[in-house]
């Protein structure tokens, strides 16, 4: 019995022994691998496509290419559904606008110091502390040349109490009386008028208000007077001065025109001419209104009742007026959007809302004075916080007609593959079926196959791609455009692949297993697509490869020559088209660089790809 038993627990040690020696065996495998089996093995145990995909994967370049343009095909295919594109998009306020998220980045000082004054330009904010300083942020480089954050030394030496903010140009006015201007002076937005003097202190007036506008200007004096200065040209600043003098208590500046209130609480047109709408002033503004503030084509008045309403050109629901939960304290209007102030401290936004710039933080409350600006909010609550909402910036700037160059990468990135992949597509079916039955039978089949391919290669692609863009002009919409350029491209492309199959095809149909299919009865139709067109298609796939960089570069040609898919519709290469004047090369770098760059490297990765596969594939480039 004993020795039974020995026996018995000698076998479930060995039985043990076995199994623990095999999991290590099998983990020294998985991840320690030391030995290599020889050619001869190690091509008896693999079938040919696992041959190539072990090499292919040995080759670092290759497998780092693969994940990069995996990594950017993800990215171009599943960002557009995260990121917004609007085809209509377009604000020219908002062209050129650097990379980066600065436009709501208040300085830390200014939040110590405490706010005294804030005004929003187009893509930049300044702002007084109760100092005197004055602060300047966001995307204030106007050109190479100008740039707002460069305040004049005088405007550092005065205590500043008020500031605005125009589309190119600020103004400044400190304790003493003395306005101060800087930016660009191209159409006179800073060249004071005669009514201010050099130091501005020998004027016998005061001045209670200042407004800074697109390349105009506006003060307003405590004698009730109203002082314009600016480009006359692109604004109606034209001032009937002999009827509105001594009466003037405030103003309210839309991107063109500005109207005034009235001493007795009338909002009038102190111009010549009501070329505009919010010119035309409504029966309800003819008396009883206490304030007035501007967007871009609209005005806003809070009446003696605390009853707001607007009138103008509403384009963005200017005019959708929300219920207060309390009468309104302060308006204040931004490009498209109107921020209110209410008795309770709390604060309502409303209108065009494409940068969020309406949506008011949920847990903002005890505000006591509101700052807004183009697309820009800003809040200060009795604890002299500052809270902010709205545009911050763009992550890859904009372009020259204020489009997000971020939004139309990713989304022209989706068509530019996407025309590249159908295409390839198309050419690999056309390809691989003539070239397999060309190479197979041989004879006046493949004479005729070949007289046709070569016919095809012999058409001039871009030529004609632009003659029949030529003539199908307009009446294609984007999609039918899209569809036809991608059956081009394949069309046009099939007589390389069809050749390569066509050689291929040539040498496997002498194969044993091709002459022991025939011998069985296999239909020759199955023989070429179910045995022979499998054992051929690795050498195709390098070729496949390259044809799919290759008609992404065509399609970037024929956008880039304005033959390919219109705008605003983007692609990477009517993105580059963009960017072709030396202005935009030189100077607005982000227009280019970064399509240039996603482009270029997808492509570099493509043909590192198919080098990879091509290695291989040959055996002689394996040591074999």
């Amino acid at each position: 019995m004993d020795h039974n038993k020995n026996n018995g627990s000698v076998r479930s040690d060995s039985a043990a022994e076995r199994k623990e020696f095999f999991l290590v065996r099998w983990i020294r495998r998985l991840f320690f691998p030391h030995k290599e089996l020889d050619i001869y093995a190690e091509e008896q145990m693999q079938s040919p496509i696992r041959v190539v995909v072990r090499n292919f994967f040995s080759k670092p370049i290759a497998v780092t290419s693969l994940i990069v343009l995996i990594i950017i095909a993800l990215f171009v295919f599943i960002a557009p559904n995260f990121v917004t594109l609007d085809l209509g998009e377009q604000d020219s306020t908002l062209v050129f606008v650097s990379p980066g998220y600065s436009m709501l980045k208040v300085p830390a000082q200014l939040q110590k110091n405490g706010v005294a004054d804030i005004a929003v330009g187009n893509n930049f904010s300044v702002a007084a502390d109760k100092d005197g300083n004055v602060y300047v942020w966001g995307k204030h480089r106007l050109t190479k040349i100008i740039d707002l954050a460069e305040v004049p030394e005088e405007v550092h030496n005065a205590k500043i109490v008020k500031v605005a903010a125009g589309a190119d140009h600020v103004l400044a006015l400190d304790d003493r009386g003395t306005v101060y201007a800087w930016g660009n002076n191209r159409l006179g937005q800073t060249r004071l008028p005669s009514e201010l003097t050099a130091n501005n202190r020998s004027h016998n007036f005061n001045i209670k208000e200042i407004h800074a506008s697109n390349q105009f200007s506006v003060i307003v004096t405590d004698d009730g007077r109203a002082i314009t200065w600016g480009n006359d040209n692109l604004a109606q600043i034209e001032y009937d001065a002999e009827q509105f003098d001594g009466r003037v208590v405030s103003a309210a500046v839309t991107n063109f025109t500005y109207v005034l209130l009235l001493d007795d609480g009338s909002v009038v047109n102190p111009c010549f001419s009501a070329k505009f709408t919010v010119q035309k002033i409504p029966v309800e503004a003819q008396s009883g209104v206490k304030s007035i503030v501007g967007t871009t084509n609209t005005v806003a008045a809070i009446k003696d009742d605390g009853s707001l309403f607007i009138w103008g050109a509403p384009t963005k629901g200017e005019n959708n007026i929300p219920a207060f939960s309390s009468p309104v304290k302060k308006v204040a209007g931004g490009r498209y959007h109107l921020t209110a102030l209410l008795e309770d401290g709390s604060v309502v936004s409303w209108g065009g809302n494409r940068y969020k710039q309406i949506e008011v933080p949920a847990d903002i409350g005890d505000v006591e004075e509101i700052y807004v600006g183009s697309f820009q909010n800003y809040a200060v609550d009795k604890d002299g916080s500052i809270r902010t909402w709205g545009l911050k910036g763009f992550l890859l700037g904009t372009d020259g007609l204020g489009r997000d160059v971020f939004a139309r990468l990713v989304n022209g990135g989706k068509m530019t593959m996407t025309i590249g992949a159908l295409s390839v597509v198309i050419e690999m079916i056309i390809g691989i079926i003539l070239g397999g039955v060309a190479g197979y039978f041989g004879g006046v089949v493949d004479m005729l196959i070949m007289r046709i391919a070569e016919v095809v290669s012999s058409m001039p692609f871009i030529p004609m791609a632009m003659i029949l863009s030529a003539v199908m002009g307009t009446r294609v919409s984007v999609e039918q455009r899209m569809y036809i350029i991608m059956v081009i491209l394949g069309i046009l492309s099939w007589p390389g692949l069809c050749r390569l199959v066509r050689a291929q095809m040539f040498a496997q149909r002498e194969m044993e297993y091709v002459v022991a299919a025939k011998a069985l009865g296999i239909k020759e139709s199955k023989i070429i697509f179910s045995h022979i067109i499998p054992n051929v298609m690795s050498v195709c796939l390098v070729s496949i490869t390259l044809a799919f960089g290759t008609s992404m570069l065509t399609e970037a040609s024929l956008s880039y020559l304005g033959f390919g898919v219109p705008l605003p519709t983007p692609t990477w290469g009517n993105m580059l088209d963009n960017a072709k004047n030396s202005i935009v090369i030189q100077n607005y770098w982000w227009n280019w660089l970064f399509v240039g760059a996603i482009f270029g490297v997808a492509c570099i990765c493509i043909n590192l790809i198919g080098d990879g596969l091509r290695d291989a594939l040959d055996p002689k480039a394996n040591g074999r």
